[in-house]
Order: C-alpha cells, then structure tokens, then sequence
C-alpha cells in the first residue's frame, strides 16, 4: 500500500471517529422552540388554526411560531375538506376559538394572517419575553 493511500484512511478514520465523538458527548440544542408554552396554550384551550400548505398567509403564520408550531392545533383543509367544510371555513388561515364554558364567545373565529401578539391577546395566552 502507498503512503498516500494510508495517509488518506487514517485521515478518513479521524474524521468519523471525530463525527461519532461530537454527536455522543457534545449536547445538542433542545428541540424545544421559543414558543413552546404559547403553543400549547392554544392547544389546551382548543383554539384551532385551519389552512393549506400552499397559503402564503399560512406559511407566515407557521413561520412565526418556529418549531413550536408543531404543538398548534391544524388542520390542513386539502386534505380534510370535510372538516374545513363542517366548520365554515372560507379563507385561510382561519383560527377558530370553542365556546368558552364560562359562558365566553361561541366558536369565534379570527381570519386572516393575525400574527402572534394578535393570537396572544386574543387568546389570553402569553407569549415569552
């Protein structure tokens, strides 16, 4: 074997061996997302965003909650028509609030891009500082 082959092997065993060694002792960042708390706030008081993957309007809403957006209620209406349908759906995005069992608004909705300090007023739930 030539020096340049066992050169280029021991380079390439460095290499992995200092892949494998980042990934098991170096931690990662937390998959958690700024949002997180605001998100699932929505989701424990029901509040529902309905869009389509191809809204502009909804890409910039799922944009601004970042990673969190994973813990918003969604419904993606292109592929669950009947549902967008059953709750009167007729622009995107469309946030839809349940009645409130103390006696608050009765399935209130919000259309339009809202952004989050729109969200958090609307909802009670707090964004982070």
């Amino acid at each position: 074997m030539n020096r340049s082959l066992v050169a280029l092997v021991i380079i390439g065993i460095v290499l992995v061996l200092g892949a494998i060694a980042n990934f098991m002792f170096f931690p990662r960042e937390s998959q958690s997302g700024k949002f997180d708390a605001f998100a699932q706030c929505l989701a424990e008081n029901k509040i529902t965003m309905y869009g389509a993957d191809w809204c502009p309007h909804c890409q910039n809403e799922k944009k601004a909650f970042g990673d969190s957006f994973r813990f918003v209620p969604y419904v993606e209406c292109p592929q669950d028509p009947d549902r967008c349908i059953a709750a009167g759906i007729k622009r995107y995005p469309t946030w839809i609030f349940p009645a409130s069992p103390a006696g608050g608004p009765d399935g209130r909705r919000l259309e339009g891009e809202q952004g989050l300090e729109k969200l958090s007023s609307e909802s009670s739930c707090a964004l982070p500082n």
